[in-house]
């Protein structure tokens, strides 16, 4: 059988190559086009109509094949005066010892597809090196970064002065490990830039420099937020890893470990696997707040407050003494947990207490035919005229922030990482935690808080 050199005529080749396992730039252009495919070698290519097409080529070349097997026996070669194909190209020029599988490709042939196409191909191996270097680039300007941070460590907060000095004027708070930028240093202060506010800290009280690279990574919150409708979480980092739990849009998810294309996560159900595709990234860090934003927030905070515990006495005033649910049981009012002697959180925390053993159900608002986690603090809350969002990573926003668990109270809503619950006081919870266990009470301290907020 005749061997030759294999050509491909590339006259105005259009379009991209697809090549399976590779990385592959091409560059050409042509306003007449036909696309071929050839899929056993994974490549996707378009060629103009005055050019080879390697499908028909190498249907040419079997058709050749097999006319010369005929004629075996006699050990007569036939004539090559015939051996052109449709698209007028002479086969005596063409390869014949190529089967263009992907397994068998070689690097001779990778050079012939980029000597004839122009195109660019990166072997699986280099750009494996490249996202390795990309990735320690990142990390490289990560860390220059954080030198340039400062950071409060302190029991509550340092004042931020408008002088450096004890005698300038408190213009802000940076509360313990909150976070400015660096601008200079006075005299034993750090001047910084954090949120609206920039003025004077003392150093004693902050790290800054290289101290402050390691305590960023500790005080700062990687989190990502989904950006799909529904994101499965896997027990491990690939699509045909087991879905361990379901997480809604716009659902906030703590980051506990960065992989190539995917993230380890912190779920109701434990620890899990999200891929990168569906999941933006981002850290949190908690910024200094000005005078005048504390006092507009101290302010906006006490009418919530007001308006909320107003709609909850109209609520359960007009509400039934019980209820009853689809199965049978029955179930006592908002109302009747309202009383002149206990808060209103407290009625909150013993209301939501009688639907411990309800299903959970993703998605859901009913408090006795199923709720996931945020559907059962919103349903609760809604039974003393407040509206909260169907979104555990929404609910970090609401009502006012509580000082750390020690503070908490009944009735307040406790966050962790995709997850959301109703404190009930001696450092207990109750919530609508998985499908396995439904609605239940459990330690509060039994996960990372990520917030605390009260609405009354």
């Amino acid at each position: 059988m005749r061997k030759a050199n294999m050509q491909l005529v590339a006259l105005s080749l259009t379009a991209a190559i697809t090549f399976t396992g590779f990385s592959l730039d091409a560059h050409a252009a042509t306003s007449d086009k036909v696309t071929k495919v050839m899929p056993q070698a994974g490549i996707t290519y378009a060629l103009g109509n005055n050019q080879v097409s390697l499908s028909n080529l190498q249907q040419s070349i079997d058709e050749e094949k097999a006319e010369e097997e005929s004629d075996s026996d006699s050990k007569t070669e036939t004539s090559s005066a015939s051996s052109v194909t449709a698209d007028g190209i002479d086969l005596s020029t063409t390869v014949t010892d190529v089967t263009p599988l992907a397994s068998t490709i070689t690097d001779n042939i990778l050079s012939d597809i980029q000597d004839a196409t122009g195109a660019v191909i990166k072997k699986s191996e280099d750009a494996a090196a490249e996202k390795e270097a990309e990735a320690a680039s990142e990390a490289s300007t990560e860390e220059e970064l954080f030198k340039t941070l400062v950071i409060a460590q302190v029991s509550k907060y340092v004042n931020v002065r408008d002088i450096p000095s004890e005698d300038g004027e408190i213009v802000g708070k940076l509360y313990d490990k909150s976070v400015g930028t660096y601008i200079g240093e006075e005299n034993g202060w750090y001047k910084i830039q954090s949120g609206s506010v920039e003025g004077y800290v003392k150093a004693e009280y902050c790290v800054t420099g290289d101290d402050a690279v390691e305590l960023a990574k500790k005080v700062g919150t990687r989190i990502a937020t989904v950006t799909t409708t529904t994101l499965k979480v896997r027990n491990g980092p690939g699509l045909d890893a087991e879905v361990i739990g379901l997480v809604p849009i716009e659902d906030e998810l703590v980051v506990e470990e960065e992989l190539d294309g995917w993230v380890k996560v912190s779920i109701e159900e434990g620890d899990g696997y999200v891929s990168l595709d569906y999941v933006s990234l981002s850290t949190e860090f908690v910024k200094a707040e000005s005078k005048a934003e504390e006092e507009t927030r101290l302010a906006k905070e006490a009418a919530a407050r007001e308006a909320a515990t107003k709609a909850a006495k109209s609520s359960t005033s007009k509400s039934s003494s019980s209820s009853e649910s689809s199965s049978g049981s029955s179930y006592n009012s908002a109302s009747s947990y309202t009383t002149a002697t206990s808060s209103i959180g407290s009625a909150v925390a013993q209301f939501a207490l009688q639907f411990v053993g309800n299903p959970y159900v993703y998605g859901g608002t009913s408090l006795t035919n199923g709720a996931d986690c945020s559907g059962f603090v919103m349903s609760v809350y809604a039974n003393f005229g407040v509206s909260l969002p169907h979104s555990s990573g929404a609910d970090r926003s609401v009502g006012a922030a509580v000082d750390g668990l020690a503070n908490a109270q009944p009735g307040d809503i406790v966050c962790y990482s995709g997850h959301v619950a109703i404190y009930i006081g001696n450092g207990q919870i109750v919530h609508a935690s998985t499908a396995k266990t439904g609605i239940k009470v459990s330690d509060a301290g039994y996960r990372t808080v990520l917030a605390v907020r009260r609405i009354f």
